[in-house]
Formats: structure tokens, sequence, C-alpha cells
């Protein structure tokens, strides 16, 4: 019994998510954000795009958008790893410099990659961001030094609200290091899309049960769109600000509404206000 406790009191010690910040979090609260901006599903307005955060401005959506290192350490606004989807040319995006990644159409169309310094200067702190910093397995401690440093000094003197969260709770942990207080979440996946996607079952198993949460002590649990597990369930219960990404035009919005203190949309335009 003994072993058996000291077992669930670990398991609730790693999962745990930070103490409650009922100010940091309120303005934050009951908004509707565009995933990459208000983008098209043909892309005829790209993702991730200067036209799609606009297009979010404009409705008076917050904003979620993703933040990540290229070849020469300049900061782009870019989802995926690989340049391959949305450029048509090939390879990783950290392996390119910003001369080559900036000068890339995104979908065929006339916009190109922007620096976040652009995106910033866009947005002017009309609406809130969510600015999700990519990371992977490989990227050692120095590396994620150096991009969580670079995120927070490109947000210096910001006149905005904004918050940063990451599916890395390597890149959490930093970010409460470097900067208590700036709100923070960790992105959770399912464990099916973990395994989906190649995860190792324990791994998959350990970041979709929120076991990382002991490094950078969340503000708020940004979940996908499946069932809660009862790791996520648990740290509702235990007071985290609840987000769910990425919403779509088939998915209940108005009982996720109800459930969710933020929602992450995409492929439609919600009501801006709840």
């Amino acid at each position: 019994m003994i072993l058996l406790l000291f077992l669930l009191l670990a398991v609730v010690y790693m999962m745990a998510p930070g103490r409650r910040r009922p100010e940091t979090c309120a303005p934050f609260a009951g908004r509707n954000y565009a995933h990459r901006g208000l983008f098209a599903r043909d892309q005829s307005v790209p993702e991730n795009s200067l036209p799609a955060f606009e297009a979010a401005v404009r409705g008076g959506y917050g904003i979620e958008l993703d933040v990540q290192f290229t070849s020469d350490r300049q900061l782009v606004v870019f989802h995926d790893d690989t340049l391959d989807r949305m450029t048509g040319a090939r390879g990783f995006v950290r392996d390119h410099d910003f001369a080559t990644v900036g000068g890339l159409s995104l979908a065929g169309t006339a916009c190109t990659p922007p620096l976040f310094s652009r995106v910033l200067e866009t947005v002017e702190g009309r609406v809130p961001l969510i600015v999700e910093i990519k990371s992977r397995r490989e990227y050692d401690g120095p590396y994620l030094d150096a991009l969580c440093k670079a995120t927070l000094q490109a947000l210096e003197g910001y006149d905005g609200l904004y918050c940063i969260e990451s599916f890395d709770p390597r890149v959490v942990w930093r970010i409460r290091r470097m900067a208590p207080g700036v709100l923070r979440g960790q992105l959770v996946d399912s464990y099916r899309t973990n395994r989906r996607e190649g995860a190792h079952p324990v791994h998959a198993f350990l970041i979709s049960h929120c076991f990382g949460n002991f490094l950078g002590r969340p503000d708020f649990i940004a979940w996908c769109p499946e069932e809660e597990n009862w790791a996520v369930a648990l740290c509702r219960a235990m007071g985290a600000m609840m987000v769910q990404w990425t919403i779509l035009p088939e998915h209940d919005w108005q009982q996720r509404q109800g459930r969710y203190d933020a929602l992450i949309f995409q492929w439609y335009t919600p009501d801006p206000e709840y």
C-alpha cells in the first residue's frame, strides 16, 4: 500500500500543471484563435502568411502561429519541419537560410514565409497571440536555449498580449525558467496520433499523458479534439486553463465552447465573441 501510494503521488507530481494564475490567464480566455491565421482551405490565402494574420485581426480573432529557426538563426513563421508541403522546395527549414526560405512561394501564391518580427509589426498588438515554438527530439539544449531566447527577445517591447506553447516539455521548461511571468502552455496530442506518427509506445504514452509537466508546470493544456484521457482530465481538475485545438467545421463548436476556456479553430469563422 505504501508503494502504491508513493507511485500515485509520483504520477500526480509529474503531470501536475503550474499554480493557478487567474489574472494572467483571464485576458486569453473566452477567445477564439485562428489556427495559423485565418487562412483558406484551398491555401489561396496561405497559412502562416501576412494576409492570413491580417484577416484574423479584421475578424477580431486571436492568432495561433508557429516559429522556428532558419539555418542563420532567423525566426521564421512556418509550421512544418520541412519546406515540401507548403513551398514545393525540399528539405528541413532549419537547413536553409532566410534568404532562401523567405523567397519561396507559399502554396503557389505571391505570399512568402514571413519573419516573426514582420508578423508582430502586422498584428500591432490588436489581438492576442498564441506562439508555438516548434521543436524536434534531436534538438539539443543549446539549440533550444537559443530558440527560446530569440523568441522572447523578439517579443520584448511588443505592445500586445501573447503566450507561448510547445509540444516539447523542454521548451515549456525553458520558458518557465527564462520568463516566468509569461503565460505558458503544454500542447498535448492523443496516444493514437503519436503512435500513428511513429512515436515509440512508451514515448507516445508519456507525452500524451502529460508526464513532462513537472518540467514546465504549464498554465494551460492545449488538447486535441479527441476525448480527453484521464491525465488531461486530471490537469483540468487540478486547475489548468483548458484550450482545445484544432476545431474544424465538422466539430460541435458550441459544445466545445462551453467546455474549454479558449478554442483554436480552422477553416470557418465562428462568432468572435462568446
